[in-house]
């Protein structure tokens, strides 16, 4: 009998980036191998997503990791990841492996921050594993969800032009929160 070992790695999100007056929570599918080594959300220095916020919130885009998270968490932006363990080999969504995904507790998550009235979605994989995983979760939670295109630099031919453009659907719902 021939056994195949696998390369996979068990890997684990991250806590999420929130504080108890978020109202938009922003969605990725798992942190890729530089975030998990960086222990930082998006640390590839080709993912768009700092930048992308850097943008709309105003924020130098060389500022350090820090001050980028607290930036989210004044506009209040929530971020985190649908998945809490998975395993995989690299970086891509699509390596993935199905059978060992572990979502993150949306019921408790949703019960701490009560205020949150929009999901984005990073990309199709994190709105998929959240329809597979986190919907069932949430009872009675009356939420707008939309998802935008990934901010990963395996999302490379959507250029960074338009990605920006499709993420200000972001802001109209922090506009109407400070209202």
């Amino acid at each position: 009998m021939n056994l195949a070992i696998s390369t996979m790695a068990l890997i684990y999100s991250f806590p999420p980036i929130a504080d108890k007056n978020a109202r938009i929570l922003i969605l990725g599918s798992m942190p890729g191998r530089a975030s998990l080594t960086a222990h930082e959300y998006y640390a590839h220095p080709q993912n768009h997503f700092w930048h992308i916020m850097s943008e709309l919130l105003d924020v130098e885009t060389g500022s350090s990791y820090e001050t980028r998270v607290k930036a989210a968490k004044s506009a209040r932006i929530a971020v985190w990841d649908v998945l809490q363990s998975c395993t995989r080999e690299g970086s891509l969504d699509s390596s993935i492996a199905r059978d060992t995904q572990t979502a993150n507790d949306f019921h408790s998550f949703f019960q701490t921050y009560k205020q949150i009235t929009h999901i984005f979605f990073n990309g199709a994989k994190a709105e998929v594993c959240f329809k597979q995983h986190g919907l069932r979760e949430l009872g009675d939670v009356s939420l707008t969800y939309l998802r935008l295109p990934s901010t990963s630099p395996a999302h490379a031919s959507v250029k960074f032009a338009q990605k920006l453009q499709e993420w200000r659907a972001i802001l109209p719902p922090l506009v109407a929160t400070t209202v």
